[in-house]
């Protein structure tokens, strides 16, 4: 990017977005990552007709993607413009979508390994799913166990609206999803207990999280 100073239109964790035009955007991660890995499995999806954005360069940190149009599902929820029970009903559906595809080079199916409805755009082509930085190969057992573990963290963690609407996101999902979302819900808080950015408070609210994911299968 050069010329006019860039548009930012988001700031995660790890990375901040940027307006390129209206057509394209910039995800810069804050550290040194290669973002060749994530590009490949956002293409490999792409070109098996999943939903993702189009990805057109992947240099060190920086990916350059298709902008997209529309608010994240979580916009929508709070909005009131969709319902928990839908955005729970899309996420068992774009998690049933996904997990048929093999992982680009091996045995496994794809994982996302962050889906939750701040990473679902709504787009006028539909549900459109974000930040594959966390994707690989696995049992779709742990995709499904990490999103239910994401929605029952938020409804324990957060304030309201955002902690109600986790909650009613979280009984549908789980009685949605096509097995048992507690099934490896072990080894994602063992994955969770590895991420740098969670909180004290994120951390000593795991045991709470299981419990009420359990309580619901």
């Amino acid at each position: 990017m050069s010329g006019a100073t860039p548009l930012l239109l988001a700031s995660g964790r790890d990375a901040d977005v940027f307006a390129i035009d209206d057509r394209r955007v910039l995800r810069r991660y804050r550290y040194d990552l290669d973002t060749a890995a994530e590009a490949a499995v956002m293409r490999h999806v792409a070109e098996r007709g999943f939903p993702v954005p189009a990805v057109y360069r992947a240099e060190g940190p920086d990916l350059e993607m298709e902008r997209l149009h529309g608010p994240t599902m979580l916009s929508a929820c709070l909005a009131g413009d969709l319902s928990p029970e839908e955005a729970s009903a899309t996420l068992v559906e774009l998690h049933g979508r996904l997990h048929e595809l093999p992982f680009p080079g091996g045995s496994g199916r794809v994982l996302h390994m962050d889906l939750h409805p701040d990473n679902v755009v709504l787009t006028e082509r539909g549900p459109m799913v974000i930040d594959w930085t966390n994707a690989r190969e696995g049992d779709p057992g742990l995709d499904r166990a990490l999103t239910a573990l994401l929605l029952a963290m938020v409804s324990l963690t957060a304030f309201d609206p955002l902690a109600g609407l986790a909650g009613a996101c979280l009984s549908p999902y789980v009685a949605g999803a096509p097995d048992d979302p507690a099934r490896l819900l072990e080894e994602v808080v063992a994955l969770r207990r590895q991420d740098p950015n969670l909180s004290a408070e994120e951390i000593a609210a795991l045991p709470r999280a299981v419990a009420l994911i359990r309580s619901l299968t």
